[in-house]
């Protein structure tokens, strides 16, 4: 059947829910339907005494339940557990459907509906319906499947949640200028006493002043000044000083410079050793004095 409008509640239309006593996931909604829609409580009442007698073979074994399980409540009475309704149940019939199948949902120009948040509890809908007998765990009664559903209007949401118009309607309205953005942003302005480019917050000291060739982080103190000629990391001491005459691998036929005067002249040997150059031990000629002697 096809039902009249009715505000929604607990809505479960795009993502299933697990009931509370247990069971395989179901979509839902409950349907807040206003006692003066007679026609629609009339049509239930009366899908509802069909189900009941086509249940009677079907689930109940034969035989009608003295006290059988009803889908539909009285608004202004109380739930099960003799709670009462909500306020927004007031003056309405309470009707829960549910289906294992995800149910059609569309807007009034039959357009589907992607977005979850269009359709929500407080807004105003229609449903096509059905009834079916059922028999559970000793629970006998009626139940109401939901098939597929209309959004016909908006509403207010009945999760508590505050409303645009709520939150800036009315009294809290803006009076301020339309050109409020450009001031903000002058306000944003960099806080004076802040070192340009950072960031607020930090303070605004300068970093030390790295030498020269040094990575940030590492120590400033300049290292001691290397020896010319040395690389760094080694001892500062300057090399030996070569004594005199004594030069590095002099050329073949030159001479060295502290014996310049006496060394005689490449292919000079054989003449008579200028005095003084003689060995007096083996009586030859020599290239200097001897040492020790």
């Amino acid at each position: 059947m096809l039902t009249g409008v009715f505000r929604a509640s607990y809505t479960y239309v795009f993502q299933p829910q697990v009931p509370k006593d247990g069971g395989e996931p179901k979509y839902s909604v409950t349907m807040l339907i206003p006692k003066s829609d007679v026609a629609t409580y009339q049509a239930v009442q009366a899908e509802i005494n069909q189900a009941l007698q086509a249940g009677v073979q079907k689930a109940f074994n034969g035989q009608m339940p003295s006290k059988p399980m009803l889908p539909i409540h009285d608004g202004d009475g109380t739930r099960k557990d003799g709670d009462p309704f909500g306020e927004e149940c007031r003056g309405c019939w309470v009707l829960k459907a549910s289906s294992k199948t995800r149910p059609a949902v569309v807007d009034i120009n039959i357009q589907p509906i992607i977005d979850p948040n269009a359709f929500y509890s407080g807004c105003y809908a229609r449903a096509s319906i059905n009834f079916f007998a059922y028999n559970v765990n000793g629970n006998k009664g009626i139940g109401c499947g939901l098939n597929n559903i209309q959004k016909i209007a908006d509403g207010e949401p009945l999760s508590g949640r505050p409303t645009a118009e709520d939150d800036f309607g009315g009294s809290n309205a803006w009076n301020g200028p339309a050109t409020y953005g450009t001031q903000f942003q002058a306000s944003l302005a960099a806080p004076s006493g802040s070192q340009g480019g950072y960031s607020q917050g930090i303070p605004p000291q300068a970093p030390p002043v790295p030498q020269a060739g040094y990575v940030q982080g590492v120590s400033f103190q300049s290292p001691p000044a290397p020896q010319g000629g040395y690389g760094q990391g080694l001892p500062t001491q300057g090399p030996p000083v070569p004594q005199t005459g004594y030069a590095q691998a002099p050329a073949y036929g030159s001479m060295p410079p502290a014996y310049t005067a006496p060394y005689p002249a490449p292919g000079a040997y054989g003449a008579a050793p200028p005095a003084g150059l003689v060995n007096p031990v083996t009586g030859l000629p020599t290239a200097g004095g001897v040492m020790g002697i």
